[in-house]
């Protein structure tokens, strides 16, 4: 696909700059805001960070064929090279966002929440998949840098733009979703996340809420029914709202109809008339895709065609994936935590068929400021109700436990997974189902190659639904 040609003209008029030097001739192929990666043709943006700069990279960036690059100080390079002076590159790198999404002439689709946004993105992706050419957010690049690179990388030839937006401090989304202005604003929930910024779940709700403060003139929202408040508040801000989930609070036609579990714990269901097969487990997988046919018809895309999509969906990694490693089946879901995606990740561990015994390996939930202490302790005492065989606390968890004085043996305390995994490794006999959840900054995936250097070998080891 050919990409949006830039001019020199075009970023002067994006970043505000005066048009009187400007050089019709002179046109950019893409814009970078990594120097390994340019080529002929870029325009580089010299980000600035607490660990980096990129200013140190522009002579480097244009050795390797940019064009010019956007910088907030002087550089030495050649005096030839166009550099367009700013006051802050990760503003200007907004600005061009916006620049190209207004060129945009297709719908653009944003999609933010506490959980569940990645995985929509990727279900809608699929759904619309089979009508449309979707361009979409890769990974969950969905910060003040990703949003911009998403935007502007989008091809000319393109029918629908997939937004993920993420946010962990006060008027992120404003600013994100003030740069992409969706035609369809998704928010999947709302919960307990990025408290040590955020504050309090109403706090999270109102930053959310910022989604449908920015969409164009005649936006369409799309929300999950879950919690009451994100349905009561939605209904408040939107003159056209989707409600899909399990609830009544869902619209009748966004619900699921004759719900099942098949062998491996995955969903299967009928909507309208249709039936659905997910390649992913879980109760709340179900929310998801519900939300991404809502935003399949709201595009376009026949009920038919959405359903056949999400069929060959393929999420990304770490959220919910179930792997056999010999006889142990984990479900791998560390990429991130909050305890709303604790609980439905626990969801996931009982729903598993068969009568192996059940494992939940718990790491830290990050992120939760001055909540952190009592909502580890909450979403423990929650865990052990679910009559699981073996609970394996750790950082948080472990300090959870502790506090809770639970000395039941049926639950193992350690202040770091590694410690804790010789332990584990001896407990399981090899017929088990085990759960592992941790926030993504403590690296609980790093036990996938241990279990499988223990229990599996390369010819046992699969990604269940993707081997």
């Amino acid at each position: 696909m050919s990409q949006f040609t830039w001019t020199d003209p075009s970023v002067r008029q994006a970043l505000g700059l005066s048009p009187d030097l400007a050089d019709p001739s002179l046109e950019y192929a893409s814009v970078s805001t990594d120097s390994r990666s340019v080529g002929e043709g870029t325009l580089f943006v010299a980000l600035v960070g607490e660990s980096f700069d990129g200013h140190d990279f522009v002579v480097d960036a244009l050795a390797k064929g940019a064009t010019g690059a956007v910088v907030s100080r002087p550089v030495e390079t050649n005096p030839n090279a166009p550099l367009y002076p700013v006051d802050d590159t990760l503003v200007a790198l907004g600005s061009l966002a916006t620049f190209r999404r207004n060129a945009l002439d297709v719908p653009v689709v944003a999609i933010t929440g506490s959980s569940g946004k990645t995985t929509t993105k990727d279900l809608t992706r699929a759904a619309l998949g089979m009508r449309r050419t979707v361009h979409a957010t890769p990974c969950n690049h969905n910060n003040r840098i990703g949003v911009p690179l998403t935007l502007l990388s989008t091809p000319t030839e393109v029918d629908v733009v997939l937004v993920e937006m993420g946010s962990n401090e006060p008027g992120e989304i404003s600013t994100l979703s003030a740069i992409a202005r969706p035609d369809i604003a998704v928010v999947t929930t709302v919960g307990e996340s990025h408290l040590d910024r955020l504050g309090s779940l109403a706090g999270v709700l109102d930053e959310k809420l910022d989604l449908f403060r920015s969409m164009t003139e005649g936006g369409r929202c799309v929300v999950g029914d879950e919690p009451p408040a994100l349905v009561d508040a939605a209904r408040a801000i939107c003159s056209d709202l989707r409600i899909a989930g399990w609830s009544e609070r869902a619209d009748p036609d966004l619900r699921p109809e004759q719900f099942e579990l098949d062998v491996f714990g995955a969903p299967r269901f009928r909507w309208r008339g249709h039936p659905v097969t997910l390649a992913l487990p879980g109760r709340h997988s179900v929310a998801n895709a519900l939300i991404s046919l809502a935003i399949s018809e709201l595009v376009g895309v026949s009920p038919r065609d959405a359903v056949r999509g999400l069929a060959s969906a393929e999420v990304s990694p770490l959220r919910c994936e179930i792997r056999q490693i010999g006889n142990v089946r984990v479900v791998a879901d560390c990429y991130n935590a909050n305890p709303q995606s604790l609980r439905a990740a626990l969801g996931v561990l009982i729903d598993q068929p068969g009568n192996s015994r059940t494992v939940a390996v718990l790491g830290t939930m990050l992120e939760l400021g001055h909540e952190a202490a009592r909502l580890h302790e909450e979403t423990l005492e929650y865990a052990l109700g679910l009559n699981i065989d073996l609970v394996v606390a750790t950082g948080g968890f472990a300090e959870a436990a502790e506090a809770l004085k639970v000395d039941e043996p049926e639950v193992l305390r350690f202040q770091d997974w590694r410690k804790a995994y010789p332990a584990l490794r001896d407990w399981l006999e090899g017929d088990e189902v085990l759960l592992l959840k941790a926030s993504r900054g403590i690296a609980l995936e790093g036990m996938l190659p241990l279990l499988d250097s223990d229990f599996g070998s390369k010819s046992t080891s699969t990604v269940v639904g993707k081997a």
